[in-house]
């Protein structure tokens, strides 16, 4: 029965996705530090970053409960088939906090300071779709906050290398999300949700993403010149450029049979490899 209610728990916050930012966060950490952190500050980054995805996530699902509903993709989620309860999330989303709030805090004090604002962002983000198309840039930005926060953890103080990282963050996760919001496409003009996808249709949205995809790597170049990164730093961007393109390639506005294994599996894989290259760097 517990393993059954953690399942559940974890396929409402799609566990799996902190694949996307975590290895940001790390990123920042590792470029702040100009090498690997200690085991405090790892544990430490990882717990915030769990807990300010899990109460993200699942403040979303509260937000979006009656669309999810509605949506034929996300009608079986757990809070519109009454596999949790609201208030059982609510605590999840209030613990989930908890740890954030407390993790940053054992980190240094502008971790702290700034945690409360990150969740802000988390919070408008689940509303913006019903306003606006520039969603998938607000949903970058919650994402950005990985590797701001990472190298924060480190330094205790703001600079302007993490925000470079931040904006390649933001329109590689853009870009990947207009593709992923290709499968909402007909519903979310239906119900007059806002996306990108909705408003200027998948041909152009196909470009878009194309566009912002090419300005996450011309960030990632301009990063690693402005830091003296090594070559396994740009041999990591050269990698992950690849499968950016294969992404697109694998995408036709005739054919979006492939826009899952364009969202989960190649982008999981896109952050990884630049983490694993550019620790490979400072080796």
């Amino acid at each position: 029965m517990l393993y059954k209610k953690i399942k559940i728990i974890l396929e409402l916050i799609k566990f799996e996705h902190t694949i996307f930012a975590l290895p940001f966060a790390y990123l920042g950490a590792i470029l702040a530090k100009s090498g690997l952190p200690n085991l405090s500050e790892f544990l430490l980054i990882t717990l915030a970053m769990a807990g300010a995805r899990t109460a993200g996530m699942s403040l979303n699902r509260l937000i979006d409960h009656n669309l999810d509903a509605q949506n034929p993709r996300t009608k079986n989620r757990a809070l519109p088939q009454g596999l949790l309860k609201r208030s059982s999330v609510w605590m999840l989303v209030l613990s989930s906090l908890s740890l954030l709030f407390y993790s940053s805090f054992r980190l240094n004090l502008l971790c702290f300071y700034l945690s409360p604002l990150a969740f802000l962002i988390l919070f408008v983000y689940s509303y913006l779709k019903r306003f606006t198309w520039l969603t998938h840039l607000f949903l970058g930005m919650v994402l950005a906050c990985a590797p701001i926060g990472g190298w924060i953890a480190i330094t205790g103080k703001l600079s302007a290398s993490p925000f470079i990282l931040s904006l390649g963050v933001i329109f590689w996760v853009a870009g990947f999300d207009i593709i992923y919001a290709m499968l909402d496409l007909e519903f979310d003009k239906k119900i007059g949700l806002h996306s990108i996808p909705a408003r200027f249709g998948v041909k152009k949205s196909l470009n878009i993403s194309s566009l912002f995809h090419f300005i996450t790597v011309s960030l990632l170049l301009i990063l690693g010149k402005l830091l003296n990164l090594g070559i396994f730093y740009f041999l990591g961007v050269l990698v992950i450029s690849i499968f950016l393109i294969y992404e697109h390639l694998i995408i036709s506005p005739s054919d979006l049979r492939k826009v899952n294994q364009a969202f989960f599996n190649l982008n999981g894989i896109i952050s990884i490899t630049l983490l694993i290259f550019t620790i490979i760097n400072f080796i």
